[in-house]
């Protein structure tokens, strides 16, 4: 499957993409904590999750990339979705409080540059929530849902990015444990195999979420330096010291018949 607004919207009308939508909300929902009046901006397709965490934030966007195109959202009310690149979002400096990624940064062409400019529109201690496939999981290996395209991420890799990009990992989730079967007997488990998957197989579930904090500064390891020069007291006799220096010179008194 594409990264396409019409197959993103065709899957999260099929049985199959509302278990993984209801699954994905219960795992933001273990990290997602309240904002007053918060401005939220979700990237990528964060529209099923938008219509759940923006109800009480003063305003919502849905920036969707121009490679994957976008849709009319909210249903029946003045748009509130535009189309964007990733690295050049329509947005002053430190303007929104927190920005949720699905469906986006594991189809970013450069991942750093796209998290420089996250970091440039959230306000001072703003959130980034990511959600992204996970190296290790069953989802990210099969192609008919939009988890099985882009590229996966590893626990490791999410937070080096993170830090390269002056962000402070924070709280983690992990969700979608059940395969993504489209046999009904399946999915009918999903709710008992989500439950096992948390406990008994957490490194192997289908979607990473982490929230991270904006950094305002950043400290610069100190490199510890070896000094090269030797230091000698300058009243020490040079090239002979102590009991070898004393031979020395009684040697020489002989051979000048002194």
């Amino acid at each position: 499957m594409n990264g396409d607004i019409v197959d993103l919207r065709a899957f999260y009308a099929s049985l199959l993409g509302r278990l993984a939508e209801r699954s994905i909300a219960m795992a933001l929902s273990s990290i997602w904590i309240k904002l007053p009046e918060e401005r939220l901006v979700g990237l990528g397709y964060a529209v099923p999750w938008l219509d759940r965490f923006g109800a009480d934030a003063e305003r919502v966007f849905a920036f969707m990339p121009a490679r994957q195109g976008a849709v009319h959202w909210p249903p029946g009310k003045a748009s509130a979705t535009a189309l964007v690149f990733e690295e050049e979002l329509p947005l002053p400096d430190s303007s929104v409080d927190r920005i949720l990624l699905v469906h986006a940064f594991e189809h970013t062409e450069n991942p750093r540059q796209t998290l420089l400019e996250l970091w440039r529109v959230l306000a001072p201690g703003g959130r980034l929530v990511i959600v992204v496939p996970n190296r290790r999981g069953l989802w990210a290996r099969f192609e008919h849902t939009p988890f099985g395209t882009g590229r996966p991420y590893s626990r490791s890799q999410l937070v080096e990015a993170l830090r390269e990009a002056n962000f402070t990992p924070g709280a983690w989730a992990d969700t979608l444990h059940f395969p993504p079967a489209r046999r009904r007997w399946i999915m009918k488990l999903h709710q008992w195999l989500e439950r096992a998957g948390r406990r008994f197989w957490p490194l192997f579930a289908g979607v990473l979420v982490v929230e991270a904090e904006k950094r305002l500064q950043q400290g610069i390891p100190a490199m510890a330096r070896r000094s090269r020069r030797v230091l000698v007291p300058v009243l020490t006799p040079q090239g002979a010291t102590g009991f070898g220096a004393g031979r020395a010179f009684r040697n020489a008194r002989r051979e000048n018949g002194v």
